[in-house]
């Protein structure tokens, strides 16, 4: 059986790829079996990537909503847009986790202009200008110009005491982050440069998929028990990781919800945080 891709290209239908994408969101194998039998009479040639995710998700929700949510990260990550402001106030909440001071919107006075950073994060002796460039297509690529333009930025303003974090401090190297992929010029020319780039599936095993599930740094959007509206409520509130939801159930209250929905929520977001994906 062929299934169109992404970009709209046949190609072979490969099991073991969707068995492999649903243990990556720490499936049991009874449970691959179970979702595999469930949708593979439903399928038709020419489906699409898409329909084939749509019947996954469905399925495993039947199974597990916590594991459900893992396997929905990367459209999660896409409920951060349209425009990317959440998914700067995401990264900054990551970094953080990861034991960075962080801040974001600031504007920075550079040699030649200013510019406003997305985030800025700072641990030890390391200051770091944080762009952040959303997609609102997953599959959406980054091309080498990106990459070129984030340097010229660092460059501009390289070697300036600024006053950050209650102290004096320079920047001492950039990063770019998106939640899409980058083509292999960008990639070639991040390395050459020195400059430290993030995605959804680089660097190789340390992606943004990797650092989510080993920190379990989930975005709200993940929740699989709540509605458009209610996630968009609850990034407005500012509780924008799963675990601030789990920290302070008074975002919870927000919402008005019926008490055996509140519950629900609540259950789906604390078995996020403990059943961690074995490596």
């Amino acid at each position: 059986m062929k299934i169109q891709n992404n970009f709209g290209e046949l190609v072979e239908f490969d099991r073991t790829k969707l068995e492999e994408s649903l243990r990556s969101s720490g499936a049991s194998e009874d449970a691959i079996d179970k979702v595999v039998s469930l949708i593979t009479p439903k399928c038709f040639e020419g489906i699409t990537t898409k329909e084939l995710y749509k019947m996954a998700f469905d399925a495993l929700k039947k199974v597990s909503n916590s594991v459900a949510a893992r396997y929905s990260l990367k459209r999660a990550l896409l409920e951060l847009g349209p425009a990317g402001f959440y998914f700067e106030q995401w990264i900054s909440r990551v970094f953080q986790a990861l034991g960075y001071e962080t801040e974001t919107g600031q504007h920075i006075k550079g040699h030649a202009v200013i510019h406003e950073a997305d985030v800025i994060a700072h641990k030890g002796e390391y200051t770091y200008w944080m762009e952040c460039k959303f997609r609102n297509a997953g599959e959406a690529k980054i091309s080498v110009t990106t990459p070129m333009y984030v340097l010229s930025r660092i460059k501009d303003i390289s070697g300036i005491d600024y006053q950050l974090f209650g102290k004096a401090t320079r920047f001492t190297d950039g990063w770019l982050v998106t939640n899409a992929y980058f083509t292999t010029d960008s990639i070639d020319f991040g390395e050459y440069y020195n400059l430290r780039m993030l995605s959804w599936d680089y660097p190789k095993n340390k992606g943004l998929k990797n650092l989510v599930d080993a920190n379990l740094l989930y975005p709200v959007t993940c929740l699989t028990t709540i509605n458009e509206f209610e996630k968009t409520k609850l990034l407005e509130k500012g509780c924008v990781l799963v675990k601030e939801l789990v920290e302070n159930p008074k975002f919870l209250k927000e919402l008005h919800l019926k008490s055996e929905r509140e519950q629900l929520m609540l259950q789906e977001a604390k078995e996020l945080l403990v059943n961690k994906i074995s490596e």
